[in-house]
């Protein structure tokens, strides 16, 4: 990661420690306190309201609201090339007779599309829109937790423990991010969010992060996968080599694809994946997760 990404993520992230407390922030301060222009200020927002974290007004920002993390039609438009590219990619990793794991992501949604074909598959999801999807156009058995509804992100968060009760274990989790980060892993900013996926990545033998590029360098204040307990992410084509480069000396492989129109004709060849392993099969040991704590757990 080069020098003015760093600077620009420590800015982000005071900005929103700022935020958490006052609730308001001002163009004019920030640029006093950081030694930077106004324009960079703006900037910086303007990448903050684009994940909605924040809510821009005259002269500066406001916190978003609690839990408001954009409509998600909206979101589903935001990046959809690199989204549709990395689901067709991730897709393969699904066979008939899986038993796999989607949040309420957008990400995970635009792979929920790509398998609604496969025969006796089992999904467990918080994702109401994935639900329905299943529902609609699949014969797939689907699995939701009990909880509360998150009207903003079309979720339902809440402990998976009776849900998951008697069925094993999930062949493969696959989790939308806000951000990841080397030392925390994968992010979210919502707690609530972040809990129900805490559940259900506990009780997957492989956990995936699936994202467009420009989520590298974002932010998230909770953590819900730790970087030693991820098996591997997706991204496009975008993401900072450097940025790639760090998560391997981690042994956590990045599987880039191409975006937009190239996705296509390049999917097929430009992806290099790994079919879940077959039934019995033995992870490496570098991979097994240091903790089998049950779903039910808080940890």
């Amino acid at each position: 990661m080069s020098v003015s990404s760093v600077d620009e993520f420590a800015r982000e992230q005071s900005i929103l420690m700022d935020l958490k407390t006052t609730g308001h922030v001002t163009v004019q301060d920030l640029a006093v306190r950081f030694g930077v222009s106004a324009v960079t200020i703006r900037k910086d927002l303007s990448a903050l309201e684009d994940r909605s974290l924040v809510r821009r007004v005259r002269g500066g920002a406001v916190s978003a609201p609690a839990g408001d993390e954009g409509a998600f039609e909206m979101r589903l438009r935001y990046s959809q090339d690199s989204k549709q590219a990395v689901a067709v990619a991730a897709a393969r990793l699904v066979r008939d007779g899986d038993v796999i794991a989607l949040d309420s992501s957008t990400s995970s949604f635009y792979l929920a599309q790509e398998v609604l074909g496969r025969r006796n598959l089992v999904v467990i999801t918080n994702g109401l829109r994935h639900a329905l999807l299943f529902m609609e156009h699949s014969s797939a058995v689907v699995l939701m937790p009990g909880g509360v509804v998150r009207r903003s992100a079309g979720s339902v968060v809440g402990p998976i423990g009776d849900v998951l009760a008697g069925r094993g274990r999930i062949s493969a989790g696959f989790f939308g991010v806000v951000g990841i980060s080397t030392t925390l892993g994968l992010l979210d900013v919502s707690a609530e969010e972040a809990q129900t996926k805490k559940f259900m990545a506990a009780a997957c033998d492989r956990v995936y992060a699936l994202f467009d590029s420009s989520k590298i360098d974002g932010f998230g204040f909770h953590s819900f996968v730790p970087p030693a307990d991820i098996t591997g992410m997706y991204t496009d084509t975008g993401a900072d080599p450097a940025a790639v480069a760090e998560w391997a000396a981690l042994d956590v492989p990045i599987t880039t694809v191409p975006s937009a129109a190239a996705a296509t004709s390049a999917a097929d060849t430009a992806a290099t994946v790994t079919p879940l392993p077959t039934s019995g099969a033995r992870e490496p040991a570098r991979r097994r997760r240091r903790s089998r704590a049950s779903p039910t757990g808080t940890g």
